[in-house]
């Protein structure tokens, strides 16, 4: 489609099938405007296809398609252009019937030429406003696409950070046993994967994230006395021991981002048959992301080697997984572990260990003084 001029001056398309009509408009407006005539409204329409117009001004009445008709189909050819009916009928029902079908202005035969030029001029003005207006809201739109890329691009960095921070954390953690070096890279690796399984997505999968690294964080209040016991823990050990899970929740209550991954670490040793601790909770009262990390949790270690017994094979985790679902384990859990093909499991575990080993290669986390792990703990509230 190409302007019908191309100066700067408004394009008129005058439609009427009586030639002296016609004559007398164009007389009036191609002073002041670049106007083109067609006598039909079949014609207006194959002109309007192929030429770009700011006005039709048109008959209502005309041979074939009637003005009124023709407007619909203006609209869908050339949704810019205003629409101005010209009609002997000098009836209110008339002007509102041709205003209801879309047009923008109503002039009555004999028309007065000044009420011509003035529905023109308000015709124009108000594609001119409408323009502006639209030009304004996709000046609007793209600024809030940059603002809210720019949001995004800053929203990833700061949870890039969390993420480094919450990392430091769990290593730090991680040098106070050492039995479980690499444990936290690994559980979350096989959480996620469980949780892509189970359809998990966006905040949720997030939440399952940081809670499983931050699983044991509630074990700073155990003391190493315990922790690093080499015999079996007493009765009153054994209890000290059974509170990391609330010592974690309260770590982490009250920052907001990491409400999600608070229920994991305060609900992580629960069971499915309720016996678990430290609420006793059953079945789905148990916070999925915490099902999910504990079959994960279960797994690595089954597989991974202690100081008392070699890591076993993924055939003897899978049917021990098996053996507990329902009474340890959420069943669909332990189903949708099944799906994942061993494979899968083999690469994540050499994958996490890599991860390890580039860790340690680089510069190892040890345990930070009481000042130093209260800045990381400060770190993830400010």
């Amino acid at each position: 489609m190409v302007p019908a001029s191309a100066g700067q001056r408004a394009c008129i398309l005058i439609a009427d099938d009586e030639q002296e009509i016609r004559s007398v408009l164009y007389e009036l407006l191609s002073e002041e405007y670049d106007c083109q005539l067609v006598a039909s409204a079949e014609d207006a329409l194959a002109r309007l296809r192929t030429v770009r117009f700011d006005v039709v001004v048109s008959d209502i009445n005309m041979q074939g398609m009637s003005g009124l008709e023709m407007i619909p189909h203006v609209a869908e050819i050339a949704p810019d252009a205003a629409v101005v009916m010209v009609s002997g009928a000098q009836t209110v029902e008339s002007a509102i019937e041709a205003l209801r079908a879309g047009a923008f202005d109503y002039v009555t035969k004999p028309f007065d030429l000044r009420h011509v030029e003035a529905a023109v001029r308000r015709a124009l003005e108000h594609k001119r406003l409408r323009e502006a207006k639209r030009r304004y809201e996709n000046y609007l739109e793209e600024l809030v696409a940059e603002r809210t890329a720019e949001l995004d691009r800053t929203l990833a960095t700061l949870e890039n950070s969390y993420r480094m921070t919450l990392k430091a954390l769990a290593a730090a953690l991680e040098t106070r046993d050492r039995e479980t070096h690499g444990h936290s890279e690994r559980v979350v690796s096989f959480s996620l994967r469980l949780g892509r399984e189970l359809q998990l997505t966006g905040d949720s999968l997030r939440a399952l994230e940081f809670g499983a690294l931050l699983h044991d964080i509630g074990k700073i209040g155990v003391p190493d006395a315990i922790l690093h016991k080499p015999a079996q823990l007493c009765a009153e050990e054994w209890v000290n021991m059974r509170r990391h899970p609330v010592h974690g929740q309260q770590i982490l209550q009250g920052i907001e981002f990491l409400e999600g991954a608070a229920r994991v670490v305060g609900q992580h040793h629960e069971k499915w048959d309720g016996t678990g601790y430290p609420a006793g909770l059953r079945g789905t009262d148990i916070d999925l992301n915490a099902r999910i990390f504990a079959v994960a949790d279960a797994f690595d270690a089954i597989t991974s080697d202690r100081v008392y017994r070699a890591g076993r094979s993924y055939e003897v985790a899978l049917a021990e997984l098996e053996e507990f679902a329902g009474r340890q384990f959420d069943p669909a859990v332990v189903a949708a572990f099944r799906r994942i093909p061993r494979e899968e499991w083999d690469e994540l575990r050499a994958a996490s260990f890599r991860k390890w080993q580039e860790r340690q290669n680089g510069q190892p986390a040890k345990l930070p003084a009481s000042a130093d792990m209260e800045t990381l703990l400060g770190a993830l509230v400010n």
